[in-house]
């Protein structure tokens, strides 16, 4: 090990951007250790909230962290790439040059020195393979990809708001593939969205009639997560709403105009949002390391890597398995926090060359869906509460306090109540929903 250990953290997601964080203000001020973290963007967008990104009811531009700012101020330092390649017995990763807008090179290939390297790097969406997923469908991935739903249904509305012809069969309707809390959390916010466009111009555009939204789902119901009863009320209330809900729908084919399922429905759908499944972004799996079928990085208890105890994985690209039956702990973001906040604890102790035999045990607080403004129902689940369902006021400050605790993490108390001050100040004077 060099003298001063270097530890490399590769993506800036919520597992990788608290864990940097912890252990520049722990490590990293004292001295302790060299803290990098490597993100492809110069921003965080908590990815919870991508969904709210792509209906246009939070502004990134606005609310997004800046990573070179928020390195300086916790004591680790941030670069900008892509990592390519890893070169296990030199111990150093490779990223990809990277170049602007215009193809043209800004920085060359670089290299970069561990002793310690986390994988924190998230997944992507995972098409399955099913034919025009990939050049027919958004994906809600990255904030990119949210903008660029978000632009693609507002230009949709500003064509259609200005054409002369009658509006063409699914011309404004929305189909979104995968009824987890990120499609069904969509499909609200758009319902919301699109009752409330007509108050900034889009005056012949008709919700009711002219915009249909759907969402479907290969298994027997919406919101696997919730007991059974949570999830039926949340689709009683979609379908209160208009919102089409179509369960037990293997989609098996998607074209530029429409969905194709395995018992022969079609939907009819400009806008096609695939949020069906994850999995672990494909590079991953052509390092050698060893990985399960979807790119996930096997670990172990500790959340070290089965072949190299100097890696580690967190968040949605470990598979980390949970319990005897051979469960995975699931891709969420209370997952990611509780996984960042041990390797923190890890590392600090292995630097001071002091073992660290615990076992990450992911902890189920259970799960929440916000409807936007209509509802906000889940269960929380406790050592001393078991199981409680919960809705109303209740559920969504629950619901909001995620955020928050993730905010904290990065933040602490003043910084995060001063910006949730002045998120709440802005809104008086914010549109409500973006339009550029």
């Amino acid at each position: 090990m060099s003298e001063t250990p270097k530890i490399v953290v590769v993506g800036g997601g919520a597992a990788g951007l608290e864990l940097a964080t912890r252990l520049g203000r722990k490590l990293g001020k004292r001295g302790r250790a060299e803290i990098t973290l490597i993100d492809a963007t110069r921003t965080h967008v908590w990815k919870p909230l991508l969904h709210q990104v792509a209906a246009g009811t939070f502004d990134p531009d606005q609310h997004a962290l800046g990573y070179l700012a928020h390195a300086r101020w916790n004591h680790y330092r941030f670069r900008l790439g892509v990592m390519t390649d890893l070169d296990r017995v030199e111990r150093k990763i490779i990223l990809a040059p990277l170049l602007n807008d215009k193809g043209e090179e800004l920085i060359p290939s670089r290299s970069f020195s561990y002793d310690y390297l986390i994988f924190a790097i998230g997944s992507v969406s995972n098409d399955f393979g099913i034919p025009g997923v990939k050049e027919h469908c958004l994906m809600l991935d990255t904030k990119s990809q949210a903008n660029a739903f978000q632009q693609q249904l507002l230009e949709a509305l500003i064509r259609a708001n200005t054409q002369h012809e009658p509006l063409r069969e699914g011309q404004l309707d929305v189909a979104i593939v995968g009824a987890g809390a990120t499609g069904v959390e969509l499909a609200a916010q758009l319902h919301q969205v699109t009752r409330q466009i007509a108050q900034y111009g889009f005056e012949t555009i008709e919700p009711d009639h002219h915009i249909r939204l759907h969402i479907l789902d290969a298994g027997p119901r919406i919101l696997p997560a919730l007991p059974e009863k949570l999830s039926g009320q949340v689709q009683e209330e979609l379908e209160g709403l208009g919102i089409q809900v179509h369960v037990s729908e293997k989609v098996t084919k998607v074209t530029a105009d429409e969905i194709h399922t395995a018992s022969g429905l079609v939907i009819p759908a400009t806008i096609k949002v695939w949020a069906a499944g994850i999995k672990g972004p494909d590079f991953l799996g052509e390092l050698g390391l060893a990985a399960n079928r979807i790119n996930q990085l096997k670990v172990h208890g500790d959340l070290t890597l089965e072949d190299d105890d100097r890696i580690y994985a967190i968040g949605d690209c470990a598979a980390c398995v949970m319990n005897e039956e051979g469960e995975l702990v699931p891709p969420r973001a209370q997952a990611a926090h509780q996984q960042a906040s041990f390797v923190a604890k890890a590392l600090g102790r292995r630097l001071k060359g002091q073992s660290f035999n615990k076992r990450y045990i992911y902890r189920d607080y259970g799960s929440l869906v916000t409807l936007g403004r209509y509802s906000t129902v889940g269960s929380l689940m406790g050592a001393i509460t078991g199981s409680v369902r919960v809705s109303g006021w209740i559920a969504r400050w629950v619901y909001l306090s995620l955020y928050k605790m993730h905010q904290l993490t990065l933040f602490g108390w003043w910084r995060t109540g001063l910006t949730t001050l002045a998120r709440m100040l802005r809104r008086s004077v914010d549109p409500a929903i973006k339009l550029h």
